[in-house]
């Protein structure tokens, strides 16, 4: 006799919670900025992906309201039928200039970028080289291909070039791997991984969630950083909805690129286009950093000073290399219990367990911002200070 739904259901909830992974989403009662409010309090916020401070800018509300106004709520079509507006070829056109690509294209999601270029891209004879710690929406992706994977340590270029000599194919070689990786928050070795990409015939496929508007100049992303943004065999996939605050995903490389993701990517061909405000709003949030590329430098002062003091205090952050900064306690329990205590103190900083992260490896992510002040990450420390005492880390 089969199982009822209902019984699978609870089954599933009761396990999660006895194994102290059930996840109950604080709700925000105020904006996203650095002081938001949680449950009636006013909160330091280093839970967020709000990078540059953006989120409720008002010039990204301003935006938003003109393209509303001019173009109305919806788009009311996929981009392959009628859903394909000037300001969609706008964006598409301004972030191609952002990033020194020949071209973008926009998805309507980050995850759905990801299912949709890898899947438009791989065929069954295809070997994917994937990191081992790789975004769940490139595993996704990755498993809705007939593509065989292949899986290297995480950031081990020796591993990977072990791979490489032992597997060939008549197809096509693609490498995949995050460009910052989002909870680890370390950064790909891509100044290894693209030469040896040429050396065996492979091409280089990098995610940059967390590495758009983060890493290289005015926030260009992890493959400027290291200068392979002209490079037609590196492909760029990104997010709209961390740094530049809004939603989206998008792929930018080389304009055959885009044309064969117009004609076989199943997000963009059987998903309704971006509404008018949100494209407004990303437009404004792309001009702002370039009138303000100074928001990128306050975003990495106030990423050295917090990483700095945790070390001081005697916190483990796991060799984080950008602004996300992980704390680790080890076990589930601990990393939730950690952060509802830290919530007492007036701090928001979320407790991460299996499955996002290996078990015995949960950890609270935080990232601080652009936006963020001294005055209030050295709130936050201190109060990392008395759960760090009151946990025995200290």
């Amino acid at each position: 006799m089969s199982v009822a739904l209902r019984t699978r259901i609870q089954e599933e909830l009761d396990r999660l919670k006895a194994e102290g992974l059930y996840i109950s989403p604080k709700v925000l009662e105020a904006p996203q900025e650095p002081v938001t409010r949680v449950a009636g309090r006013e909160v330091v916020n280093l839970a967020s992906n709000n990078y540059l401070g953006f989120a409720n800018h008002p010039y990204l509300k301003e935006k938003a309201r003109a393209y509303l106004e001019e173009w109305g709520a919806g788009s009311g079509a996929v981009r392959t039928i009628a859903g394909t507006f000037t300001y969609h070829v706008e964006l598409e056109e301004a972030l191609a200039r952002f990033k020194g690509t020949e071209s973008a294209l926009v998805l309507q999601s980050g995850f759905t970028a990801n299912q949709g270029v890898l899947g438009a891209l791989l065929q069954e004879k295809d070997l994917v080289f994937s990191d081992e710690l790789n975004h769940a929406s490139i595993i996704d992706g990755l498993r809705l291909t007939k593509a065989t994977r292949l899986v290297y340590r995480h950031a081990d270029v020796e591993h990977l070039e072990q791979l490489l000599k032992a597997h060939d194919t008549e197809g096509l070689k693609l490498i995949v791997t995050d460009g910052v990786f989002s909870m680890d928050g370390d950064i790909a070795p891509l100044d290894r991984i693209v030469p040896l990409a040429k050396t065996y015939g492979a091409v280089v496929y990098v995610d940059d969630a967390h590495g758009s508007g983060v890493l290289g100049h005015m926030g260009k992303g992890t493959v400027h950083h290291f200068g392979f943004h002209e490079d037609p065999e590196v492909i760029q996939v990104a997010t709209l909805s961390k740094a530049w605050a809004v939603i989206g995903g998008y792929a930018a490389g080389a304009k055959a690129l885009k044309e064969l993701l117009i004609n076989k990517a199943r997000p963009f061909l059987f998903s309704t286009s971006h509404p008018p405000a949100v494209v407004g709003a990303l437009l404004g949030a792309l001009e702002l950093i370039q009138k303000e590329p100074e928001r990128v430098e306050r975003l990495w002062e106030n990423t050295r000073y917090f990483k700095k003091e945790l070390h001081r205090l005697g916190f483990d952050t796991m060799g984080s290399q950008t602004p996300i900064t992980p704390v680790l306690f080890g076990e589930a329990r601990a990393a939730f219990e950690a952060s509802r205590m830290l919530l007492e103190e007036g701090v928001f900083a979320v407790g991460i367990g299996f499955p996002t992260v290996p078990r015995g490896r949960a950890r609270i992510r935080n990232i601080v911002t652009a936006a963020h002040t001294k005055e209030m990450l050295d709130k936050a420390l201190e109060a990392y200070q008395k759960v760090g005492r009151a946990f025995g880390i200290l």
